[in-house]
């Protein structure tokens, strides 16, 4: 219904619109994604000043009309996030976890637990801005594939329901630790079902994936190229399969 409320939000990003006004991006846990028109926020005197850049965590008094957007009718600042935005790696892999949350979930779609993790996720780059990079936005979007409900099964074969481990102790022709990882049947797969099927991921990769939904953000686990690379190969495949999204390359 039309009318007034009040919500708090991640701004993902802003565009340009007219002289004067923006259209900006916003995240909220009860809401989901929403887009919203800043009219004169452009202007020397306009009373929102620059408290709608993006990453930041702002309470909105909104109102919504008849039409796709909102308007944005009040704003206060909860968190600037000032060092991440000194440091040009921080921006880019910050820029790089909101349009995840952006492609990932639509309007309407609110997820206490995504808002959440994104919230985390701009504090520690604000705190540490050195941890940006690919294994952190990895370690993100791991995270945020469980809040959406399309975490890959990791410990068990995501169709026979084989313990892996129990897989890997057996005579199996792979070898090394390695296993399938198949997108469409929901994760690692073992090398009886897997023949033919899927892609090679490595036992530094699944270790990763593992680590990555278990630690903390701030204390994600690391891992070198070749292994980040198949953990991006799955976390892309499995969002492509499943939420029919593409995410930003983490290479």
């Amino acid at each position: 219904m039309a009318g007034y409320y009040k919500t708090e939000a991640i701004v993902l990003r802003s565009m340009r619109l007219r002289e004067a006004d923006r259209i900006v991006h916003l995240y909220t846990g009860t809401q989901g994604r929403i887009g919203a028109v800043v009219k004169g926020v452009r202007r020397t005197k306009s009373r929102f000043g620059g408290r709608l850049e993006p990453f930041s965590r702002v309470r909105l008094v909104m109102y919504e009309g008849r039409g796709d957007l909102h308007t944005v009718t009040q704003v206060e600042c909860v968190e600037w996030y000032p060092r991440l935005r000194e440091h040009g790696g921080a921006i880019y892999w910050a820029g790089a976890a909101c349009e995840s949350v952006l492609r990932l979930f639509g309007e309407g779609e609110g997820n206490e637990a995504a808002y959440n993790l994104l919230c985390h996720e701009l504090k520690l780059l604000d705190a540490r801005p050195e941890a940006a990079g690919g294994a952190n936005l990895l370690a993100f979007r791991m995270k945020l594939l469980l809040a959406a409900g399309f975490v890959p099964e990791l410990t068990d074969c995501a169709r026979c329901g084989r313990n892996i481990a129990a897989s890997l102790r057996a005579d199996s022709p792979v070898g090394n630790g390695s296993v399938r990882f198949s997108a469409a049947a929901g994760g690692v797969i073992c090398h009886d079902c897997g023949a033919g099927d899927g892609f090679t991921l490595d036992a530094p990769a699944r270790s990763f994936m593992i680590g990555a939904l278990a630690a903390p953000l701030r204390e994600a686990p690391e891992a070198a190229g070749p292994a980040l690379a198949q953990v991006e190969r799955a976390v892309s495949g499995t969002v492509e399969y499943h939420a029919h999204v593409r995410l930003r390359s983490v290479a």
